[in-house]
This record gives C-alpha cells, structure tokens and sequence, in this order.
C-alpha cells in the first residue's frame, strides 16, 4: 500500500532518523506518528497565506512585512529586480532559510492554515510536503531510478520493491521523461542533459506527493528548447500542484502563470491576476519594470 504524503505529521520528535543523498541504497526509513497530522484543506481556494513576513540577514533586513495569499492548483510568479526579495521569499515557504545561521524570520507563513514557523513543525517532513527545484539542475550523483527512489524509500511511502518501481514510472511519467529514460533507469542521472536532468529534478520532488512546488528560476541555465519543455510541464503539473515560481523572465511569467507577484527593493508592491498584473497594473513602479524602464 501507497502511503499518502499528506498524512505525515510534522511534529518534531517523531522523524528523527535522515539520511544524505550518498548513503546506500538502503537507506533508513524516516519513522513518522499515526497522530497530530497535518492534513491539508483540498476545498480551501488559498493554499499558502504569508502575514507581516520579515526576513533579516543578521542586521540586514531582506523582507519587509510581506503579505500575500497563493492559491492551490495554479501557478503563482515572483517577479522583480535581482536582489529585491523574491528568492528569500521563496525560501521561507519551505524554510530553507533555516539552514542560514543569520537569517531569522518573524511572521507567519500558512499552509492550509497551520503556521510553517512554529518550533513543533519538523522541517524534514515539511520539505516532503514542500518540494522546491532550483536554478541549476541538482541531480543526485546516482542513477535514474534512484534518483527519483530515494525521497519514497526514506519516508517509507512503499511498502515494497514493486510499489517503489510504480511510484518512480509514475513521478518520470508526470516530468514528461519516462519515454526518454526508461530503458536506462539505471544510468546515471548526471548523464542527462540539462533540460532532462531538470525535468529529473522535478520527477524527485513529485515522488514523495508533495502539495507544493517551489521553483526557483528553474529555466534560467536551459537553452530555448528545453525551457519551452519545462513551461508545458509546468502548466501540466499545475491541474495537480501548488506552483510558485521565481522568474526574471516576464514573458515566462505571463505564459505560464495564473496570479504574479512583483517584489521590489525588499518589499510586496502588488500582486494579482497575471493578466491584471502586466495590462493595468495599479502601481507605478511595477509598470515601469514590466515595461524596462527598470530591472
């Protein structure tokens, strides 16, 4: 039996067991409790709810007071200037900010409406829930298979070989590289090209049955080609997923997004519907970078 993702809990004290991703094979399985889950809210419209967020960098403040809501099933861009927060941002969804000694951030940060922050929530099980891709492919130095293997195995989300088999076709299947990988599962990951070893990426984080799908410039070192791939990929994965993605391509944004974000010097200037956002936008600042004027 298939474990469903969305029933493990997030309580710290009960997944106390992590493996890196160069340990065996068999690698130990994270041992979860049958209580205090964190079961998510499937008929709520906003899947994600940030209030007053402010992120500092030791005496730097990077966030100011961010407010937003992020709908489920659709994807959400973060777009602005570089270095204006978006990316920070990002990371405070799955708090991988955490793994910086001088970060610390205030607010709340809401998943079906349970707080990320709190000190009870366990990271680890968080960020199963949470899968986040980033701007260069990462592919682990294993094979195919395992690559998108490992996430199941240490969350203990099959209960044997055939089932771990299904749940590796079926994240290749929904990464749009099952027709191209399957007859070398068992070569290694790093052999792809780019675009396919994104797409790799994408098919890991989708094996553990997250909620959420954090991409963070996920295109920005693939050529034209592999770009427009990942694009439909992502409005495929949208009728299953929460997107966000950070872009600094504001023809990306409008192709593949439903609601934009635009972040500027540290601060939440406006967000809305994409079309809203890039034909009548109510602010001056973000009219005049989506038009080039700044950015």
């Amino acid at each position: 039996m298939i474990l469903n993702p969305s029933a493990l809990p997030l309580v710290q004290g009960h997944a106390m067991t992590t493996a890196s991703p160069d340990d065996s094979v068999s690698a130990p399985v994270i041992k979860t409790a049958s209580t205090q889950t964190y079961a998510p809210a499937s008929t709520h419209e906003i899947k994600i709810r940030a209030k007053d967020v402010n992120v500092f960098y030791g005496d730097k403040q990077a966030l100011f007071d961010v407010n937003i809501d992020i709908p489920g099933k659709s994807v959400t861009a973060f777009i602005g200037p570089s270095g204006c927060g978006k990316s920070t941002f990002l990371r405070c969804i799955n708090r991988m900010n955490d793994t910086i000694p001088t970060a610390k951030v205030s607010g709340a940060i809401e998943i079906d409406g349970n707080d990320v922050n709190l000190k009870s929530v366990d990271p680890v099980i968080l960020r199963s829930r949470v899968g986040m891709v980033f701007q260069k492919p990462n592919p682990f130095p294993k094979t195919i298979f395992e690559n998108v293997a490992y996430g199941p195995r240490i969350h203990g989300l099959a209960s044997g070989k055939a089932e771990l088999e299904a749940i590796v076709e079926s994240s290749l299947k929904k990464a749009g590289l099952w027709n191209e990988v399957a007859d070398r599962l068992h070569q290694p990951g790093t052999g792809l090209s780019g675009g396919q070893q994104q797409r790799l990426v994408i098919a890991r984080a989708i094996a553990v049955g997250p909620e959420v799908i954090l991409m963070d410039e996920p295109c920005s070192a693939l050529d034209p080609i592999a770009t427009a791939r990942i694009e439909e990929l992502i409005d495929e994965l949208r009728n299953q997923f929460c997107i966000v993605i950070v872009t600094h391509s504001m023809a990306q944004a409008a192709r593949v997004s439903q609601k934009t974000a635009f972040f500027h010097l540290g601060k939440l200037v406006e967000s809305g519907s994409t079309e809203d956002m890039f034909t009548n936008p109510r602010d001056s600042r973000t009219q005049d970078y989506i038009t080039g004027r700044f950015g």
